[in-house]
Order: structure tokens, then sequence, then C-alpha cells
């Protein structure tokens, strides 16, 4: 299963998806309102509740929630969002294309944001820095929300990897001015296509809501407070919104298995030479759903991941920067990569070449993860087990990852 959630469909969303199409059966006659919206709203508010943000607004992907966030947090042309190296292109994406420009940040072996590195990047233009909590692992918010506030910026967290983690006891998507999340099928929980983004911020909702539903004022008020703006159409569909609601109720149970399973698994690998597991700023917090290793020596983990028929994290070409040859032609100034820029003009302000980031080409050169509940052979983690693996099952994988570790024959 690409994500855990999806081990864990079963009655409750079956049930939801019918009640969504016995509703539209009972009102195929209505005139003009067949009561479309009420799933998305059950969904926003109980999201809402169980990360404890005072608003929740449901959109068609994770995508669609970095844009409209972005665009609720007034970010546009003529800022600097400061975003990892290590992320998914659409965290990259999503700022290009609301007209700001994206500054790329080191990460450390956490694989997330290193403070120190977004303090040397923070310029007059810089408006935002966007954790990318990776791997279901929570960024180092603590230093991150102390540098946000020394220098007035936005803190917007992209959680897509994350559902359900935390930092300190808080949830994730909750430590900023707003948080985002994907709910595609690769996701902790998923309704195979979907997303929602968390703010506490009533103006950062309303523009964020406005920009989603075609310049609606929220709930589809034809005015109210806030800002007039022409929006797009990014919502929430009811059937996903009814499957995200079912998951949503399982979440608790999902990340349970998960962090279950991984424990296991890791205690299994114990201490190899070599080797060592990735650095977490709380493991209380992150969702389980790898389990990453750092080499000493990348020419080792290389052979440890055509061993066990993997792959290193930065032959990962949409997660890492540098194998995005779209935005290395972007870099140079061409803008046809990026649609609705303006054509021709200077080159990006900050290299996005291969080897702008070293430190990150470093990490991730030298990084393998080891699937526990994410099955993702693009992502990285393409050998492990998975939240249905068996006690027997978790320690055959541990024994092999060992066994290529160590150089050994695998059996």
């Amino acid at each position: 299963m690409p994500g855990p959630g999806y081990r864990f469909f079963g009655d409750e969303e079956r049930a939801n998806v019918m009640a969504v199409l016995d509703r539209w059966y009972a009102g195929r006659e209505a005139f003009d309102d067949p009561g479309e919206g009420e799933w998305v709203r059950r969904f926003e508010r109980a999201a809402a509740e169980r990360f404890g943000a005072a608003h929740c607004l449901g959109v068609n992907s994770g995508t669609s929630a970095l844009v409209a966030a972005l665009v609720g947090l007034g970010i546009g042309p003529g800022d600097e969002v400061i975003v990892p190296g290590y992320m998914f292109v659409a965290s990259i994406a999503a700022v290009l294309h609301c007209g700001a420009d994206a500054v790329l940040a080191e990460i450390d072996e956490s694989l997330t944001l290193d403070p120190a590195d977004v303090r040397a990047r923070i310029t007059p233009r810089t408006r935002a820095i966007m954790p990318v909590h990776m791997l279901g692992a929570p960024s180092d918010m603590d230093a991150l929300r102390a540098l946000a506030d020394e220098h007035g910026l936005l803190l917007l967290e992209d959680c897509a990897q994350s559902a359900g983690g935390s930092h300190r006891g808080r949830p994730l998507g909750t430590l900023g001015s707003a948080g985002t999340f994907s709910l595609n099928h690769y996701k902790v929980i998923t309704s195979l296509q979907g997303g929602f983004v968390l703010t506490d911020d009533p103006l950062v909702f309303q523009r964020a809501y406005s920009f989603h539903d075609q310049g609606w004022f929220p709930y589809r008020q034809d005015s109210g407070r806030g800002d007039l703006l022409l929006g797009m159409n990014l919502g929430l569909g009811e059937l996903h919104a009814a499957v995200a609601l079912a998951q949503l109720g399982k979440l608790d149970r999902v990340l349970g298995r998960v962090r279950d399973v991984k424990q296991r698994l890791v205690r299994a690998v114990g201490d190899l030479p070599g080797v060592r597991r990735r650095h977490l700023h709380d493991p209380e917090g992150e969702c389980g759903t790898t389990a990453v290793y750092v080499f000493d020596d990348a020419a080792h983990a290389r052979d440890v991941a055509a061993r066990l028929g993997t792959r290193t994290l930065l032959d990962s070409p949409t997660h890492y920067y540098g194998g995005l040859p779209a935005l290395t032609a972007f870099g140079r100034g061409d803008r046809s990569t990026v649609p609705f820029r303006a054509p021709g003009g200077r080159p990006a302000p900050h290299a996005f070449e291969p080897g702008a980031l070293p430190r990150t080409d470093s990490v991730l050169a030298r990084s393998l993860a080891l699937a526990t509940g994410v099955s993702d052979s693009y992502l990285g983690p393409g050998f492990g087990v998975h939240p249905g693996s068996s006690d027997a099952e978790i320690d055959r994988a541990a024994d092999t990852f060992r066994r290529a570790v160590k150089g050994e024959a695998l059996t």
C-alpha cells in the first residue's frame, strides 16, 4: 500500500461515499441547490477540531493548499520565500507561480531546514519561511519560530507528509501562520486526491477561501469582511471529502500502528557500523512512516541501496532541487518553464543548479529511507515493511538491511 491510510479503508469510507450518492440521487430533481458542499464542511469542521485550528479549508490537492495559503498570506511578486532544497516540487512551484521568488536553503541530518542557513539567507525581500516536514518528521520549529519572530516573517508549514505529527505537543500545521496538507494516496491518511489548509488568522482564511472558490467570501457569501479577490476553482469534492472524513477519524489508529511498526524495525536493526539514524527534532512527534538511515560514506549508501533494490534520497528527482531541470532553466533566466511569469528578465537571485546546496547534496547522497508506513520507490522508501507486516516480516526486513550494510550475502 502506498500510504498507511489505504490499509485502513473499510466500512466507514464506503458508508460515507454511499451517503453522498444517496443524497445526490434524492436531490436529482432539485431545481437549484442539490446540497453540494455538506460533506466538505463536515470534514473542515472535524479537521479544525482535530488539529486545534480556528479555520480549515478543504481543497483539491496539497499543491492547491500551498497556493491558496500563499495567496491567503499575501505572498506575491517582489517577495522571497525560503524553502528547503529537499521537499516536493510543489513547495517551490507554488511560490514561483504566485510570482514570488523561492530561495533555497540547506537541510541538515534531520532532512529539514537548517535554521543557521535560513538565517544567512534572509534579505529585506524575505516575507516567509516554509518548513517542510519531510518523511513524517517535524522541522526545528523552535528555532524557525524564533527566526521568524526576530525578523517579522511569516511561517508556512508544508505538512503534506506529516498529517498527525506534532512538535513539543502541538500539532504540525498549527505552529505557523498557516499549514498545508495533502490527502493523496502516498500520505498518512488519504482520499486519493485532496488537501486542506489550517490557519487561525481570519483574513488568511478569507483570502484563501476566496481564491479557492471564484472570489466568494467564506461559505459563498456575496460580501463580507476581508479582501476582494478574483479566484479560481480549487475546491475539494464531496466524494473525496466523505472519504477524508472517515480517514480523519482513524488518524490516531493509523499513526499508532505505523509508529509501532517503525519502533520494532529500528530495534531489530540496532546499531550498525558507518550508519546512524536520522536526527529527529521531536521523536515523540514524528509520524513514523519511514526509518531513515544516514551513512558516513555516499558510496556505501549507494551500494546498500542497489543491493536492496531501492535508491538513495538524492535519486528522487521531484524531491531534490538538483533533479528539477525546469527549475534549473528558470534559474538561468528561462521564464518559459514557469507559465505566467514574465518572459526574459534577470536570472533568479539564488542559484538552482545542482551543487548549489553542498550540504543538502551530501546528506541526501548518504541517506536511505526504509518503508514503515509509506511505500514509494520514487520518493525513496522502496524497501521495508508496512502497517500490515507481521513481527516475523519486520524482523526479516531488518536482518536483510543489516546484512546489506555489512556487505554480507542476502538470503
